[in-house]
């Protein structure tokens, strides 16, 4: 008996004597203590291996591996090197605040694998030698036989040899809320995971019965274990974002490298200055290239986007993934309670007389039941009243009302068929209940023995099929008729057809004496009718998903439901046709090669199992799309840390989950990640902006000294006073641009492909052209100044004063990237005004305190002198206010 081959035994498609025979194992006796350490030593401990984890100093260095965190080092370094110590301590603390952040968020995401391994039951009921005993779930081993009861963890995976209505929570694992009743029976051999009714997975809980089940395999072979390797072998991905400010930064180096080269180089062999002076010049002028403050921005409108994204219910774990969820063009999403309300509700109903449609979602008992569009009163519907009445005696379940709404005490299938009796007015209706036959998997129904006004009466709900087999008669409005199975097989078809769960109900006057009920008496019943019943989409999905649509981007249903209810809810919501859909099993006989090609295809895919998930989101990938995932079960852990973006669900997901993520819905709510995707991209607008607005900050002062040393002229501004525009303008003025709102069509814009550059096209234009703008004023203002009678002192204050003036201005052109500055957004970000404010203070305290005096060489200037920096600031704000009209113009006529 090999690992390979019990490893691949069908066990769900044998008979329990068959899986008993290939393990060597007893029912009634167990192995012995002996025939368990030999397996033992073979299998090893059941238990999953622990994640092999960084030690925390080199998950601390880690942090600082970025090109920008290097860029930010050497600016610090070569600010130390010129002794401007404020600088140096400034920059320094970006780098720190940036490694810390990184160091806490990836700290929670290495949790993730060990939440699966504490998900392992700690203790185990087995069989041995024929007697009862607890041990510790490490040392099951396979043909072990497990003793569980409700509320027991199971510790193994496990073939059922006995049960006694055995429902089971598999929600940690798969993420549905529905219990699944399991079997003793065998099912088809290419059931997938979902559908194996005869196997308990390590990890899911019994809530109801009793059952007696063998090891069939344990640690690293149970499901759990399957997708724990699946989540250790998935490598993290980096973000757009990081991909192509990794990328700008190494472009940014190279070129502020060779140009100070060639520059040093004219300077020597052209220029009569000594060495240390010309080493002076060319620190100055890596230090105006060097734009220190865009990580820090980077940083904050990250974090800024964070805290919007928290209030619109959006948790975001990884600050880097917050503008990814801008650039997606796919998102996979689970149905139960993402897409759908996680409520059951009751649709329709029907009688052998007529269709009834009820309205109303969820738990809440307000709705009308209508026939033909016309509202009806059961109290005047002998069948449907009595249909009503049934569903109220034959439920153990309760709703009530609370500050959170109607909420549920029972089975959901059960809270649907009470609201619907409570909005048919049965809410009073509470007969006494004398007996009753508890739900049982081996017959599907349930009934109850009920005094009501007319005499004792039994209730009785299930499967259809079984109850058509206890009823001979059904009720009409006229009296009783023969019953007419074809008739109501159709129906039971055609509900099913529109994606609903179908349930039957039936009753039986109880003739006999006493107050006890049997299965005998349920023979000859009298059937009443069927009810529809689905869990709802949620109201605002509809929106959210045309929103997603318009925006470009691709919404996907991935669900373990069967394909008729997910191809209904589908078209319910805007996904798919109502007919395409590709199954679990279907997806078992594609290549993962023809899963690239085909995955677009398909919008609704049903029965998945978490090897599907995986699969679709490395098949859309391929394809060089961006992928965001929902999931909530252990089983969607692999896939969301596959996923570009990978989104967990705050109320119903599970710790693994919520670790494997980038984001955490709060509410639950598929809308939730639809104002993630615009505050995604509004982020991603942002950082652009600042780029924007930082490069020609640094192209026009490097501008300045470069210009200067070429045309061999007295230096129009001192790199002490670069560094000093550098630093209150990246603490001030670019900092406003992370406040800026969401632009106006931001949503109706396809997402950004990969190849998409930062700064293409127009912007780059417009980087080159502001900054030598930027740097002619400067440079041009210190001349007419000298030219004027002010001495050279004055004359670079007021140069220094145009720099800042220009970039004041140049701050509000760049507020709007493609559309005028001016408009009804022009006052919404009070931070601009507010930073240009604090500006303004600064400069003057630039200018007229004598301890800036000493440290800049400053001094004090007239208010004529401000004037012009003020015309200069102008100007650059009208040039690139024409330019975007210009581009405007052409872009739309083209």
């Amino acid at each position: 008996m090999s690992t390979t081959t019990e490893k691949s035994q069908p066990w769900h498609a044998m008979s329990h004597d068959e899986v008993l025979k290939v393990l060597n194992s007893s029912a009634s006796q167990g192995l012995s203590e002996s025939e368990c350490e030999e397996r033992r030593k073979k299998y090893g401990l059941n238990e999953l291996p622990a994640a092999k984890q960084r030690t925390w100093y080199m998950r601390l260095l880690l942090q600082f591996h970025n090109v920008l965190i290097y860029v930010l080092i050497v600016a610090a370094v070569i600010a130390a090197l010129m002794d401007h110590w404020i600088d140096t301590v400034v920059i320094a603390a970006v780098v720190v605040i940036n490694a810390v952040i990184g160091f806490i968020q990836e700290g929670r995401a290495e949790r993730a694998l060990e939440g699966i391994r504490n998900m392992l039951s700690l203790k185990a009921v087995v069989l041995r030698d024929g007697h009862k005993s607890t041990i510790d779930a490490e040392l099951l081993v396979p043909g072990d036989i497990i003793v569980l009861k409700p509320g027991d963890k199971v510790p193994a995976d496990l073939r059922i040899i006995q049960a006694r209505d055995v429902r089971v929570e598999e929600s940690p694992l798969t993420g549905e809320s529905a219990t699944v009743t399991k079997q003793v029976e065998h099912v088809s051999e290419d059931a997938i995971a979902g559908d194996r009714l005869s196997l308990l997975f390590s990890g899911t809980s019994l809530t109801f019965g009793e059952a007696r089940g063998v090891v069939v395999a344990t640690g690293t072979q149970t499901e759990l274990g399957k997708i724990n390797q699946m989540m250790s072998e998935v490598q993290p991905i980096t973000t757009p974002l990081l991909q192509k400010i990794e990328a700008f930064g190494k472009w940014l180096s190279v070129i502020i490298l060779g140009a100070t080269a060639l520059f040093f180089a004219f300077a020597w062999f052209f220029r009569d200055y000594d060495i240390n002076e010309l080493f002076l010049i060319t620190i100055g002028l890596i230090v105006a290239a060097i734009p220190e403050g865009l990580p820090a921005i980077m940083t904050i409108t990250l974090a800024i986007g964070v805290q919007r994204m928290a209030r619109r219910n959006a948790i975001i774990r990884r600050l880097p993934s917050v503008e990814t969820l801008g650039a997606v063009n796919v998102i996979c999403s689970d149905k139960t309670g993402t897409l759908t309300r996680n409520e059951m509700t009751a649709r329709m109903v029907v009688t052998a007389d007529k269709t009834y449609d009820v309205e109303g979602v969820g738990y809440e008992p307000k709705g009308s039941i209508k026939h033909d569009n016309s509202q009806v009163d059961p109290s005047n519907e002998t069948v449907l009243k009595r249909l009503l009445q049934t569903l109220r005696s034959s439920n153990n379940s309760e709703i009530n009302e609370d500050p959170k709404g109607w909420q549920l005490t029972g089975t959901p299938t059960e809270g649907a068929l009470l609201a619907l009796s409570y909005k048919g007015g049965m809410q009073d209706f509470d007969p006494e209940r004398l007996d009753s036959i508890p739900f049982d998997s081996d017959y599907k129904y349930m009934a109850t023995l009920n005094q009501m006004d007319d005499g004792k009466v039994i209730c009785i709900t299930g499967a259809p099929d079984r109850l058509l087999e206890l009823c001979k008669r059904q009720l009409h409005g006229d009296g009783e008729k023969n019953l007419d199975e074809k008739f109501w097989e159709q129906k039971v078809e055609k509900i099913a057809s529109r994606g609903m769960r179908v349930l039957g109900a039936a009753f039986l006057p109880f003739g006999e004496g006493g107050s006890s009920l049997k299965r005998s008496h349920l023979k000859d019943a009298i059937f009443l009718g069927l009810i529809g019943i689905v869990d709802p989409p949620r109201p605002e999905v509809v929106d959210a998903i045309t929103e997603c649509r318009e925006a470009g981007i691709r919404v996907k249903m991935i669900t373990g439901d069967h394909a008729a209810t997910a191809l209904s809810i589908g078209k319910e919501l805007g996904i798919g046709d109502g007919e395409k859909a590709m199954t679990g099993a279907e997806l078992e006989q594609i290549s993962d090669e023809k899963l690239v090609e085909i995955a677009e295809e398909y919008d609704v895919y049903a029965r998945t199992s978490p090897e599907h998930k995986l699969r679709l989101v490395k098949a859309l990938q391929a394809r060089n799309l961006l992928v965001a995932m929902t999931g909530d079960g252990v089983n969607d852990a692999p896939a969301l840390k596959k996923a570009n973006i990978g989104v967990a669900m705050g109320i119903k997901g599970t710790e693994v989950s919520k670790d494997a993520s980038e984001m955490v819905l709060a509410d639950d709510n598929f809308t939730s990640i639809v104002h993630a995707v615009e505050e995604g991209r509004t982020v991603y607008d942002n950082i652009r902006k600042a780029l924007i607005f930082i490069l020609p900050t640094n192209g026009g002062e490097a501008f300045v000294l470069m210009a200067a040393v070429l045309l061999g002229t007295v230096m129009p501004i001192l790199p002490v006073q670069i560094l000093w525009v550098n630093m209150v303008t990246a603490v001030t003025l670019a900092l406003a641009l992370s406040f800026e709102p969401m632009e106006e069509g931001t949503m109706e814009r396809p997402p950004r492909g990969r190849g998409d550059k930062l700064l293409g096209g127009v912007y780059g234009w417009r980087i080159l052209y502001v900054s030598i703008l930027i740097g002619v004023l400067s440079m041009w203002m210190f001349k007419y100044m000298k030219g004027f009678g002010l001495s050279e002192e004055a004359a670079r204050t007021v140069a220094v004063n145009t720099l800042v003036a220009c970039q004041v201005f140049y701050l509000f052109a760049c507020r709007q990237i493609r559309t005028p500055a001016f408009g009804k957004g022009f006052f919404t970000n009070r931070a601009a005004f507010v930073a240009a404010a604090i500006l303004l203070l600064l400069q003057v305290g630039f200018v007229y305190l004598p301890v800036m005096n000493t440290f800049f060489g400053t001094v004090a200037v007239g208010l004529k002198e401000w004037l012009y920096p003020t015309a200069a600031g102008f100007l650059v704000f009208v040039v690139v206010e024409i330019e975007k009209w210009l581009v405007g113009r052409i872009s739309g006529q083209s």
